[in-house]
């Protein structure tokens, strides 16, 4: 008989019940769930896959979420990695891309599927979008040959890495803003498209990397989103923090920043005391050419890396991942470089 897939219940919307003061999470999820999955039409029932339940012992305000609760719900997925056939994990939807993002740099080298899922509304809502969301969750985590950590949210399969949340209210509210669908639920079957998950070699190492995130400390990384007229001071103000360790920055287009000799010089000291400071686009969609205009060449003076068309949440998760690690700053920047779970 096949393993059953574990489900992990970390907390979120879709366990929640009203209350007197609003939405609260709510008590024995599991029977809750189990019911709920019985009043799918029989033959949809039938066809799911056994699983496993547990939840962890305190619900995580996904709001709240630090690198701590990552590193703990990553530990846990490495705990019952080899008792399962896959795994799933839900959780609260805003910050779930960044947990997926940070499972997948500790979980790398996985075989098996790693499901990341939620709801948008309680799972007794009138229409909620909860139990559609497990049901799609549990039959990706049934499939053998997705071998990464992903997110399925309304009837969609993404990357987890490479995904984002994009609305507030919508039932659809993930996007994959840099890297096509890895499948979605067709008729209620679960489809994986072709040539676009990880490879064995895309994988990288067939291990599991769990560091210690807490021996960062508070605000390891920090994240400056460039204004127009943004002053050096305040850059050095965040970049001199005696914990800051690294720093993405958010900036113009296809890689531009201000001509400020100030603001450069704030870089470049950073980067001189070892910091590692890396460059996204705000722009949503597409990749960064540091250098490619003029108005970008001082961030390759500085030091800044490109971190190409990574999603914010893909950024910071990797910096804190290698930050945590035993590896000079040398290593780290190489390792930035490389595409580890296929983030950039």
């Amino acid at each position: 008989m096949p393993s059953p897939i574990r489900v992990i219940y970390t907390g979120g919307t879709l366990g929640m019940e009203p209350g007197p003061q609003g939405l609260a999470p709510g008590r024995d999820f599991e029977a809750r769930l189990r019911r709920a999955l019985d009043t799918l039409p029989p033959a949809r029932r039938a066809s799911l896959p056994d699983f496993t339940f547990e939840a962890t012992p305190q619900p995580i305000d996904s709001s709240a979420a630090t690198p701590s609760d990552w590193q703990t719900l990553g530990q846990r997925l490495g705990q019952a990695y080899d008792e399962a056939a896959g795994l799933v994990v839900l959780h609260g939807t805003d910050t779930l891309a960044w947990a997926a993002s940070s499972l997948a740099y500790q979980l790398q080298g996985a075989a098996k599927p790693v499901v990341v899922s939620g709801a948008m509304q309680p799972l007794e809502a009138p229409g909620s979008d909860a139990l559609g969301n497990v049901e799609g969750a549990l039959r990706f985590a049934a499939q053998p040959a997705l071998q990464e950590v992903a997110i399925a949210f309304a009837g969609k399969l993404l990357r987890g890495v490479r995904s984002r949340k994009w609305h507030t209210r919508d039932a659809d509210a993930f996007v994959s803003p840099n890297y096509p669908l890895l499948g979605e639920l067709v008729e209620g079957e679960p489809v994986l498209y072709p040539n676009r998950g990880l490879d064995e070699l895309q994988r990288g190492a067939p291990r599991f990397e769990l560091p210690d995130y807490q021996a960062l400390g508070d605000c390891p990384v920090v994240r400056i989103v460039l204004w127009p007229g943004i002053p050096a001071s305040l850059v050095a103000a965040w970049l001199e923090a005696p914990r800051v360790k690294g720093a993405l920055l958010e900036v113009w287009g296809g890689g531009n920043v201000p001509e400020n000799p100030a603001l450069l010089e704030v870089l470049a000291e950073a980067s001189g005391r070892g910091q590692l400071l890396v460059a996204i686009s705000q722009c949503p969609a597409g990749a960064i050419a540091i250098g490619s205009y003029a108005a970008g060449q001082g961030l390759a003076a500085a030091g800044v890396l490109s971190g190409d068309d990574m999603t914010p949440e893909a950024v910071i998760t990797k910096l804190v991942h290698l930050l945590a690690q035993p590896l000079d700053e040398t290593q780290r920047r190489e390792r930035f470089r490389d595409a580890l779970v296929g983030e950039r």
